[in-house]
């Protein structure tokens, strides 16, 4: 099968935010296929390696799958703190920006079908659906 590697943004989208020395993100996808994808591919270890230039704790993950998403706290990513760092965009908020370029592989079917899937939501005249729906 044929593999391509895309940034999360074509599939997730992100929050995020600060406190004290810590960056927490949320990486939500927009449907089941999408979470089945960052689910396999993001992982502690590979957003620890993304963010390695700036940080030198730890990476806590936990699969929120209720809600289609992921969310990770990462140890001492702001230098100290957010009032004590010098580096420009250095709260959590900026960062959410930096996830989303992460790269991750997958197949020419997982990205159609990602893409292709109607988004979960809970906003305009999409209708409200069971984000479970067919997880295994």
């Amino acid at each position: 099968m044929n593999s391509v590697r895309i940034p999360l943004a074509r599939i997730a989208h992100a929050r995020s935010g600060d406190k004290a020395d810590w960056v927490d993100f949320g990486l939500f996808a927009w449907n089941l296929a999408g979470y089945r994808l960052i689910e396999r591919e993001v992982t502690a270890e590979r957003v620890r390696a993304h963010f390695a230039p700036w940080l030198p704790g730890e990476v806590d993950a936990w699969a929120l799958p209720n809600i289609l998403a992921l969310k990770f706290v990462l140890k001492g990513a702001l230098q100290g703190g957010g009032a004590r760092n010098l580096r420009l965009d250095n709260l959590g908020k900026a960062m959410a920006g930096a996830l989303l370029r992460l790269e991750i592989a997958v197949t020419e079917a997982e990205l159609a079908e990602a893409l292709e899937a109607p988004r979960v939501g809970w906003w305009g005249d999409v209708p409200l659906a069971n984000p479970l729906e067919g997880m295994k």
